[in-house]
């Protein structure tokens, strides 16, 4: 009986040559999916208008990322790798800057900008959301970050949303939520997008209510997430409700149970509802 053959003992070199043979197919393939960018903008020339942004595909794109992620990579990396991918070959198709409100932190939010868009979209700093709102409105198709949660002295920004030409929330970010998040400051994305493009699961109103006082405040956040500031012209509150899509009835319902008056109610936009990741032990 003849021995069996040893097998080839792996080398350092081996593995170096392996990791460089890798390298250079990651490099190739990023390369491969530029030329078909590149063969997109030419076919939407023709068949398509309207921005690139497409919300509902990029929610998609990372829910399958995290699905079928494994292994020692930290999911931190792969998540970000992968949003200034899809970021900057948004950029390639049609340039746009990044306008982020600077009022709730400086680090924070330039950390959230840097994490989901990279270092290749220009970043614009702003002190206030309505300076964002502004500028993204006068923009082509720019971007802009704004905290979802209240910061203190800040009126309501999002009532310039109400409009049919604004632009409206389309994003709310980061969208795969866990506990130790390196870019975890909750922002909203504000932009223009086309309607078939937006994904709906989450919707986003604008109201103005009469008579908020805590027990109307009591009975909505059951229901949604709410931020909330003074309208004190109407002894009210301007309200940025976030519920998901078709539950704006049941919130309306709370408040005029609660004795509070809805003045106004404006949808100003949707996002995806957010990928939580388990926490591991």
């Amino acid at each position: 009986m003849s021995a069996r053959p040893r097998q080839k003992e792996v080398t350092l070199a081996d593995l170096r040559r392996e990791l460089d043979r890798i390298d250079a197919t990651m490099h190739a393939l990023l390369m491969e999916r530029g030329e078909t960018i590149d063969t997109l903008i030419a076919v939407k020339k023709t068949q398509e208008s309207g921005s690139a942004f497409r919300p509902a595909r990029e929610a998609e794109m990372m829910r399958r990322l995290v699905e079928r992620h494994h292994g020692n990579l930290p999911l931190d990396t792969v998540e970000s790798i992968w949003r200034v991918i899809i970021s900057t070959f948004t950029y390639v198709q049609a340039p746009f800057s990044v306008h982020a409100d600077l009022s709730a932190g400086d680090a924070t939010m330039r950390d959230s900008a840097r994490f989901h868009f990279g270092f290749t979209v220009p970043f614009v700093a702003h002190m206030g959301a309505a300076s964002v709102v502004e500028a993204v409105t006068e923009s082509k198709g720019d971007l802009g970050l704004v905290p979802a949660f209240a910061v203190a002295g800040a009126g309501p920004w999002w009532a310039a949303l109400e409009f049919a030409s604004a632009p409206k929330i389309i994003a709310r970010l980061p969208f795969v939520e866990r506990a130790d998040h390196p870019a975890a400051l909750p922002v909203y994305v504000i932009s223009r997008a086309a309607a078939d493009a937006m994904v709906t699961e989450t919707e986003v109103w604008s109201m103005r209510v009469s008579g908020w006082r805590a027990p109307a405040a009591s009975a909505v956040a059951t229901k949604a997430e709410v931020i909330a500031v003074p309208d004190r012209a109407f002894d009210g509150a301007a309200l940025l409700v976030s519920v998901a899509r078709g539950g704006i009835d049941a919130v309306s319902k709370a408040l005029l149970d609660s004795s509070a008056s809805i003045r106004s109610a404006a949808l100003v936009g949707s996002h995806a509802t957010r990928y939580t990741v388990p926490h591991r032990r």
